[in-house]
Parts: structure tokens; C-alpha cells; sequence
């Protein structure tokens, strides 16, 4: 099946066209009023210019307008880009530079942020404002929409591209470029198992034969990404699930709401929501239990699946949703460079503790590129030989060192450090790289100490990522300064610049930085440092 997901949803759309396909606060879309809709803005696009191969980026909150935005750049054979809406100003300039975006589709309660990119992103032809906010002069997307005829259909290939911007490894966030046809072939599993299959439909024909059965016998997901859409455990869930005639259902805009999160899930009867580990499952088993004491429970009658993939997620989290509802927990270790390579899934508490099994085309890579056995006892890094991106826009360095050739064999490989037990089983250790993963969200070192030396009173510093029970790791910083600021005064500095979940959560203040005659950090001495969080002055913050 050569074909783009927009193409597969166009068809879904002919033949469903009075179902629902998006559900957000106080309004359903059905599937011939959302391929309407983004047919519209498909044209709004071309009439700026934009066309098969420019980029349009989604600096969106979750919600209608977001898929709309995809959909629509996939009707023109354009690339549609993530932009992380916690993003600031110079964050989001930098995003848009790298990516030549052509379009920014974003939320009005965000403008403010677009402002410094529209004066300095040259590339950009179209912007377009979702609601009410501040920001540079931008049609509204309901007029816009109102006035603009729909384009015609016109089916797309699955060489049509998406990007997906990621921390990666080293540097700055580096958009990852999927094809779609392969991006296909890489959810095949996920999206068509539940159905009964587990190969890709070999033509859009058979693909819509597929998401009429499932919507007409009530097989369809119901899916909710509790997650933001601009990272890709949501994203790619949710367009699967518009592929076999699924609802997306959206919660209101903002901080993550529990009680509202799982009260749409009772009211829009859910069947599968996508968390990101700890950070999100948590406060949602925390409201579980306080509505419990209140007398209240909430409904989960309808909830089958939790997904979640990329940050840790606790055992004792995943037993508090078994015992409150029947439902499978599937845990993936994933990137947006390819995967899944494993996954831990538990269907009730008996199958706890949870246990990360490898996809047939996972291989732990060890030293010398040797694929390791099980029960080996070395530490490699995970390898997936599947379907999997080109590499990373403008960087064919780093396209070089994550997608590799093993044995004749290309391999993604974005550094995570793995064994291989005897019973085949992957034991996750994490990246190799000093990258911080925050309850999902990406953080380089670099750019917090970059932040951080930019303050009078900061004479050196280092970064580093600590554990936490709820997000995976936090975000520490060892501050060597002659002077006296206070934790806070240095994270209002830093958050000046970079967006909130990058700000330090814990600071130590010493004399000096642990380094080698060279000048090399002593990573583990730091870590030890905010460890034991001893400063190495007495009297000083930590």
C-alpha cells in the first residue's frame, strides 16, 4: 500500500463520513466534516505558496486544530513539523530556522511566542492563529477556513515525508524524517493487531474494508492522548487509530487536569489512553484514589488499554490501574529514531513485575559491533533493524553515527544502553549521552549550562539528570559562582530563555567544578555532589 495517511483518510472519510473522528470540549467533528475542514486549510496553504516538500509546523496545544493541521499538510504533500508549545520565543525561532517551516499553525494562547519567529524565520510565508490571543497579525483559522473552498482530493504517496523534531542524542532538537509508508510499516503491529492482523493492508481498498468492519462492530479505538500530540507516542497512536476508523478524543488545553482527564474518558467512553510514564500515570492513579476516598469513583467501564513509551513507568503505578480496571498496560522502549525496540506488557497484576521483551528486530549491540547473545553479561547499546527514518534534516554526521550498518545491515541505533538476559529479556540502562528524559520531555545539558553561564555570578557549571520516582530524571545543576544567588534567582534566569521542564529543579552552589588537569568534567563527582547535595561551601543553598 503506497500511499500517505492522508490518503488513507480521505478514503476512511468517503466511507464514514457521519462517524465521529475527533472529539474535543464541546465539539465532535465527523469524518467528512474533518476532511473538509482540512481540506480547506490545504488550499489556504497552497494559495501562500506552500506545496509538496515545504514544512509546516504545529505549534499547537492538543485538540481538533492540531490534526487538522497534519491532515491538511498531508493533502498537499507537505511536511508537517512538531514544535513543542512550551517552547520560548528564541526555543521556537530556532525550531522553525532549522526546519525551513514555510507555515506555523498556532495556538492563540501562544502568540506571544510566535512574535520573535515572524521576524526572523525568513522561509515563512503562512501564519495562522487557532482562538483568541497576542502575537504577530495572522488570519484566524475559523475565518480562514470560512473563507477558502475545500481542495480537491488528490491521493499521495507514501514517499510524502513528516518530521519529527526530537532531543536525539547530542545537540539541539534535529527534526527525524519518517516517510509515511514506512512510518506505516513501523505501527503495523500496534495499530491493525488489535483487529486481528498483523501485516500492513496491501492496498487502500482493503485498508478501508478494515476501518469500516472495525467502526461498524464497534472494534475501533477510542483513543485519548493525554500526552501532548507534538511528541510522537501521541501522535503516532492517534493518526493510527484514524486509520482503522478510531475517535480521537482531545481534554480541554493547559496543565494536565486528572479529574478532567478521566472524566472525559467516562463521558466519551475511552478505550485507550496515552500516558507517558510516571509523570502522567501518577497524578492520574493519585485522583483514582482521592475520588475513591471521596465517594465518588470514576468510570472506567470503557478503559481497555494504557499506552505509554520512552520514560519510566513504575510497577507499583501499573498495578494500581490493574486493580481498578480490566485493562492491558503496554510499555515500550522507543525513540523517535526508530522501534519499538521492546515492550513490557502486562494484562493484570499477575503479570507483574513487568518485563521488557525485544521485537523480532531488536539486537543488542555490543563493542566491535557484535551482536550480543542472551545472557551475556555486557553492556551494548539497542539496534533496530526495521522500518525506520532516512536520518535527521541537515545532518548527515549524525544520520551517520544513529543509523548504521551492522553485518550488512542498517540499524538505528540512538544510544541506549541495554543487557540481554538469558531469557532474552532487555534490561534497560538508559542513554548513553548526558540527554535528560523528563517525564517524556528531552533535555541537553548544553543548553541549561549555556543558560546558566550567561548569569554575572556564574563562574562554571554542569548539568546533569537525576532520578526521579515521578518524571524518570530532573534536571540538577552544580553552580560554581565567587558570588552569593539564590536557587531561585537563578532559575527565573534560566527560565528567561528556556522552557519551564528545562529549569533546574535542584541546585548546589560550590567553590569550584570537579575537573582534570585537561579541563574534562568529572561527571560522576557531580553527580555524587547533588547526591548527597553537600555544597562544597558550608552555609551555601542546595
Amino acid at each position: 500500500m503506497d500511499v500517505s495517511f492522508g490518503t488513507v483518510w480521505e478514503a476512511v472519510a468517503a466511507h464514514l463520513p457521519d462517524e465521529v473522528a475527533v472529539s474535543e470540549p464541546g465539539r465532535d467533528l465527523t469524518y467528512a466534516e474533518f476532511d473538509e475542514r482540512a481540506a480547506r486549510l490545504a488550499a489556504a496553504l497552497e494559495a501562500a505558496g506552500v506545496g509538496p516538500g515545504d514544512t509546516v509546523a504545529c505549534y499547537l496545544y492538543n485538540g481538533a486544530a492540531y490534526l487538522e493541521t497534519v491532515f491538511a499538510a498531508f493533502k498537499i504533500g507537505a511536511i508537517p513539523v512538531n514544535a513543542n508549545y512550551r517552547y520560548t520565543g528564541h526555543e521556537l525561532t530556532e525550531l522553525l530556522t532549522d526546519a525551513d517551516a514555510a507555515a506555523v499553525v498556532f495556538s492563540g494562547a501562544l502568540g506571544a511566542n510566535v512574535t520573535h519567529a515572524a521576524r526572523h524565520v525568513r522561509t515563512l510565508r503562512l501564519l495562522v492563529r487557532v482562538g483568541p490571543g497576542d502575537g504577530p497579525e495572522a488570519p484566524e483559522l475559523e475565518q480562514l477556513l470560512a473563507a477558502t473552498a475545500p481542495r480537491p482530493r488528490t491521493p499521495r504517496p507514501g514517499s510524502d515525508q513528516l518530521f519529527m523534531y526530537t532531543g536525539g542524542t547530542t545537540g539541539k532538537p534535529k527534526g527525524v524524517i519518517w516517510r509515511q509508508g514506512d512510518l506505516m510499516h513501523s505501527i503495523t503491529v500496534a495499530v491493525f493487531g488489535p483487529l486481528g492482523r498483523t501485516t500492513l493492508p496491501a492496498t487502500l481498498d482493503e485498508a478501508v474494508e478494515i476501518a469500516v468492519a472495525a467502526r461498524t462492530a464497534g472494534r475501533a479505538p477510542v483513543m485519548m492522548p493525554v500526552v501532548p500530540l507534538m511528541h510522537g507516542t501521541g501522535m503516532f497512536n492517534t493518526m493510527g487509530a484514524l486509520m482503522v476508523g478510531g475517535r480521537a478524543v482531545t481534554a480541554r488545553p493547559g496543565r494536565l487536569d486528572p479529574r478532567h482527564v478521566w472524566e472525559t474518558v467516562a463521558a466519551q467512553r475511552v478505550s485507550t489512553i496515552i500516558v507517558a510514564g510516571n509523570a502522567v500515570a501518577q497524578p492520574l492513579v493519585d485522583e483514582l484514589r482521592a475520588a475513591e476516598e471521596a465517594g465518588r469513583p470514576h468510570d472506567l467501564s470503557s478503559l481497555s488499554n494504557v499506552i505509554s513509551s520512552g520514560t519510566a513507568f513504575s510497577d507499583r503505578l501499573k498495578r494500581a490501574l490493574h486493580e481498578r480496571a480490566q485493562v492491558t498496560v503496554t510499555d515500550a522502549i522507543a525513540s523517535s529514531e526508530g522501534g519499538p525496540f521492546a515492550f513490557a506488557i502486562t494484562r493484570s497484576v499477575d503479570d507483574l513485575p513487568s518485563r521488557f521483551m525485544p521485537v523480532p528486530a531488536t539486537a543488542v549491540i555490543g563493542p566491535g559491533d557484535r551482536i550480543l547473545e542472551p545472557g551475556s553479561d555486557e553492556v551494548g547499546v539497542l539496534g533496530y533493524r526495521g522500518p525506520m527514518p532516512i536520518g535527521y534534516y541537515k545532518d548527515t554526521d549524525k544520520t551517520a553515527a544513529t543509523f548504521r550498518t551492522v553485518d550488512g545491515v542498517r540499524y538505528a541505533i540512538p544510544g541506549d544502553h541495554a543487557q540481554i538476559t538469558a531469557d532474552g529479556a532487555i534490561r534497560f540502562l538508559g542513554r548513553r549521552s548526558g540527554v535528560i528524559n523528563t517525564g517524556g520531555e528531552k533535555v541537553h545539558p548544553q543548553e541549561v549550562e549555556d543558560a546558566l553561564l550567561t548569569h554575572p555570578d556564574v563562574a562554571d557549571c554542569a548539568v546533569v539528570g537525576v532520578p526521579d520516582p515521578t518524571w524518570g530524571e530532573t534536571v540538577a545543576a552544580v553552580v560554581a559562582t565567587p558570588a552569593s544567588p539564590t536557587e531561585d534567582e537563578l532559575r527565573r534566569w534560566v527560565r528567561r530563555t528556556l522552557a519551564g521542564y528545562k529549569v533546574p529543579r535542584r541546585i548546589v552552589l560550590v567553590d569550584h567544578l570537579p575537573r582534570t588537569p585537561t579541563g574534562k568534567l568529572e561527571v560522576a563527582r557531580v553527580r555524587d555532589i547533588v547526591e548527597h547535595a553537600t555544597p562544597a561551601r558550608p552555609g551555601r543553598p542546595a
